[in-house]
């Protein structure tokens, strides 16, 4: 090379390096322009807040109503908001402590606004990709109950709030701001009333004044005001003890009680004295469902005392057949109760929602709140999956012999066995549907991968959450889940794999004429139609030959599944039309009793014909896809030849047993031995079991 060409290269090399600090520096300079013009509009809403002392606690509104679809009235919020203010002097001190180590723990310090938990709320829900935690401190929140109409979540009303909350630490003391606190937040709904304030929550809770609680019980009160729905001691016992006993830890660590207190608080059972009566209202259950979601979305001063007019997608026809299906079906059973929720699979709307039980005697919502073992009712997620992998359910064969020991990685190998020892030959994965056999959802649950079930069932509406092991593919959840979410799981295959969120509210309007509406979205899509439609065609055959067929709709194509758990303490049947998506679950509220004999045909599936039959007398058919899916025939180290020694589609082949009877060591976390045992009984009547 010549020395001019040497120098040439050298200043070309240059040049480039000078073009990429140029460049960076002009993306330095954007960024800092942008930061100053957050900054500037920040500062800019910030200003625009107005002054806390033009500003008065909101005042006594009208009585806000409630109704249903078609117009006729629910029920008034009228008289249901229980209060009675005390001095911060007749709160007890664990309770102030409490309240304060949950809440806002830098309380004493911040003068309005904690600008570190706000930085440590936003990091974690970054990192976890959701809304985990919050940053606002008890003034903020105090702002927001006193001086805030109609808060809208967005993050001028925030800013707004900010300034509000460091002008009232300017004008008040800690101990006002906390007794104000104390006095005006939410600590649960209970038969369409909510007490609001310690001294009422203590008089629901525990039938006493507030200064007579004792530690564990100042620990439970204190966590409530987060969710009130979700940590309800009433309505969920188990949430409101782990909520409890994470308040107890936080008093620990704040250094409010010792190691030995806490140790001793957390054993402690809730101890709950419920201390009134409620008021009865037309569609109890319902209504409470939809306040509480009002007051989630408004905030209780807004919905107790701002005169809202809120319709609701209840349907009061629907409801009446689902209320009397519910009935007829415990009547019958003698015993258990009857739990049902359907849902509009075109857009999400929630049309019925019904129980056997009565509202007098238990507050319990066990069509949106009650949490069971789904049984075999799961087992449409794993075939989902199954598709959703190109897996051809016709030509992909599986062993139905029992038991079967598979290895899932743990010590001990994972042993499944049919109900009652129960033993099937190879069938397809269609047939294994339509029989409902659990030793080939086992392998099949394997083959496709758990985590992969778990991320399919959320995707199609399943909100509780899941733990992507094993024993899920055939029931066995941790927690469980609840007629509503099924419904609205199921509503995703109706709908040709649009899923829509459950929703209970329509329309809310203020006495100032503005109306809030639900948002119309058009949904989202997580399955193909193709899917939908192939899960559909498969579901049909368990109403025409498989554990609840002659349960089907007359004259209205309609597909679902049957599901029972473990000792038969848990019958579900979740089915759907065009129209209508419905769940029914049937066991007793309490615990998991043993209802020999139950099964998702033989229990549930009749309330659901009954209950559908009604409410859909004609329908189409579902319609053809755009689309059907890529599928094959599967291979793996869990599948058989393609020979079926025993197709449960077949009018000719003799139903057996095969149920599931799962063990204990498949890492499901499931309470008290609940698992799967769904069974199609031997020589029993057609719908005579699952």
């Amino acid at each position: 090379m010549t020395q001019r060409a040497r120098k040439s290269r050298r200043r070309s090399r240059g040049s480039a390096g000078k073009k990429i600090l140029l460049g960076f520096g002009v993306v330095l300079l954007i960024l800092v322009v942008g930061v100053a013009s957050v900054g500037a509009w920040v500062l800019n809403v910030w200003n625009s807040a107005p002054s806390i002392d033009t500003l008065k606690p909101i005042d006594q509104g009208e009585t806000s109503s409630i109704y249903a679809a078609d117009g006729s009235l629910l029920g008034y919020i009228e008289d249901d908001v229980i209060r009675e203010p005390v001095d911060l002097k007749e709160v007890p001190k664990t309770l102030r402590q409490a309240t304060v180590a949950i809440e806002d723990e830098g309380f004493y310090e911040h003068e309005g606004v904690d600008y570190e938990a706000i930085a440590r709320a936003a990091v974690e829900n970054l990192e976890a990709g959701e809304i985990r935690q919050g940053g606002s401190t008890i003034t903020q929140q105090l702002v927001r109950n006193l001086y805030i109409a109609d808060p809208d979540d967005t993050i001028e009303r925030k800013i707004r709030e900010a300034k509000l909350a460091t002008e009232l630490e300017d004008e008040r003391t800690k101990g006002w701001i906390l007794k104000q606190y104390l006095n005006t937040s939410p600590y649960g709904t209970n038969n369409g009333r909510t007490a609001v304030g310690v001294e009422a929550a203590s008089q629901v809770y525990f039938s006493k004044h507030v200064s007579d609680l004792n530690l564990w019980e100042a620990a439970l009160m204190a966590g409530l005001p987060q969710a009130p729905s979700q940590y309800n001691p009433l309505l969920s016992p188990g949430a409101a003890k782990a909520r409890r006993n994470q308040v107890l830890r936080r008093m620990y660590a704040e250094g409010y009680i010792t190691r030995q207190q806490k140790r001793s608080a957390v054993r402690r059972g809730l101890g709950l004295d419920r201390g009134y009566k409620y008021e009865t209202i037309r569609e109890p259950y319902f209504f409470a469902y939809v306040e509480q979601e009002l007051i989630d979305r408004y905030g209780v001063n807004t919905v107790r005392q701002g005169g809202l007019e809120v319709h609701t997608t209840i349907d009061p026809g629907l409801q009446s057949l689902a209320h009397q299906a519910a009935v007829n079906q415990a009547a019958a059973l003698g015993g258990p109760s009857v739990a049902l929720a359907s849902v509009d699979p075109t857009n999400g709307h929630i049309v019925a929602m019904a129980s056997s039980a009565s509202f007098e005697s238990s507050q319990y919502n066990l069509a949106a709140q009650g949490h069971r073992q789904p049984g075999s009712s799961f087992k449409p997620f794993v075939l989902t999956t199954a598709l959703k992998e190109g897996i051809d359910p016709d030509s992909t064969y599986y062993s139905g012999a029992s038991p079967v020991s598979l290895d899932i990685g743990a010590t001990e190998p994972w042993e499944v066995n049919n109900a009652e020892g129960g033993s099937a030959g190879t069938m397809s994965i269609t047939s294994a549907t339509t029989g409902s056999v659990n030793v080939v959802y086992a392998q099949l649950g394997l083959d496709v991968g758990p985590e992969n079930t778990a991320e399919t069932a959320h995707d199609l509406g399943i909100e509780s959450p899941l733990e992507g092991v094993p024993a899920e593919a055939i029931g066995g959840l941790g927690i469980g889940v609840s007629p509503l979410e099924m419904a609205d799981a199921y509503a995703t295959f109706a709908s040709g794999g649009i899923h829509h969120d459950p929703t209970a509210i329509s329309t809310v309007e203020f006495p100032s004429g503005e109306v809030d509406e639900a948002e119309q979205a058009e949904g989202q899509r997580v399955i193909s139609d193709g899917i939908a439609y192939e899960v559909t065609r498969i579901l049909k055959t368990v109403l025409v030959s498989g554990t609840a067929a002659g349960l089907g709709v007359p004259g209205c194509p309609s597909a679902g599944k049957t599901g029972t758990t473990d000792l038969q303490a848990d019958a579900w049947f979740v089915g759907y039309t065009t129209t209508l998506s419905t769940a029914v679950w049937v066991g007793y509220p309490g615990a998991r009793v043993p209802m020999p004999g139950a099964y998702g045909g033989t229990y549930a599936a009749p309330a659901w014909n009954e209950f559908m039959t009604a409410a859909t007398p004609t329908c189409d058919d579902f319609p053809e896809p755009t689309e059907m899916p890529e599928l094959t025939a599967y291979h793996s180290e869990h599948t058989a030849s393609p020979e079926p020694t025993y197709d449960y589609g077949s009018d000719s082949a003799p139903p057996t047993d095969t149920g599931t009877d799962t063990s204990p060591d498949t890492g499901a976390g499931t309470d008290e031995g609940a698992y799967n045992t769904d069974q199609f009984q031997s020589g029993a009547d057609p719908a005579g079991g699952d």
